[in-house]
């Protein structure tokens, strides 16, 4: 997944080209696609390779993970050209690529959920920190944000699977703070 924003803004424009858009008009017709065959697969109660039972009966992971990244690319501030464009989008997506599943086998392997956030914390400010050095991502924000990263994991809820809110929880308040940055 952590491909998809490098894809984006070093080829967008041949990709989006290819069916006569721009990149972010390709996005947000590819969330559209998304949202639809979502649609249609929860009510087809269709479970795909790899999803689980309960998915049929709502939007899975894939689908929640899929909606946040289209939201990502579409909605955080893009400034600069190439990858520096990113910085905000790449740390967004690497961290739910890399976060997700190390506290994810941090919690498996019954070290619990403390030892699991201080697990990602580590690897989401390593994200963030790494994306200021490469993509100039301000760091106060990469300071605020990789947090944000990890508490999208902690809330259980049935309705929203954390492949949105680790991406979700770091987005909202980056749109309302990025001018301070």
């Amino acid at each position: 997944m952590c491909i998809i924003p490098f894809a984006y803004y070093l080829w967008g424009d041949e990709i989006a080209g290819f069916v006569n858009l721009k990149p972010r008009e390709f996005v947000m017709a590819v969330l559209g696609s998304f949202i639809l065959i979502e649609a249609i697969r929860v009510n087809m109660k269709i479970v795909i390779i790899g999803q689980r039972e309960y998915e049929a009966n709502q939007i899975s992971a894939l689908g929640w993970g899929a909606f946040a990244v289209c939201l990502a690319l579409i909605l955080a501030p893009q400034e600069g050209e190439g990858l520096e464009a990113g910085k905000y989008t790449i740390p967004l997506i690497c961290g739910l690529t890399f976060v997700d599943p190390i506290m994810g086998e941090v919690k498996r392997a019954k070290k619990g959920m403390k030892a699991a956030i201080i697990v990602g914390l580590v690897v989401s400010y390593s994200v963030w920190m790494i994306s200021v050095t490469l993509f100039s991502t301000p760091f106060l924000a990469a300071l605020f944000l990789a947090p944000l990263t990890v508490a999208g994991e902690v809330p259980r809820v049935t309705w929203i699977d954390d492949n949105a809110t680790m991406i979700l929880f770091p987005l909202v308040p980056l749109l309302f703070t990025h001018w301070i940055f």
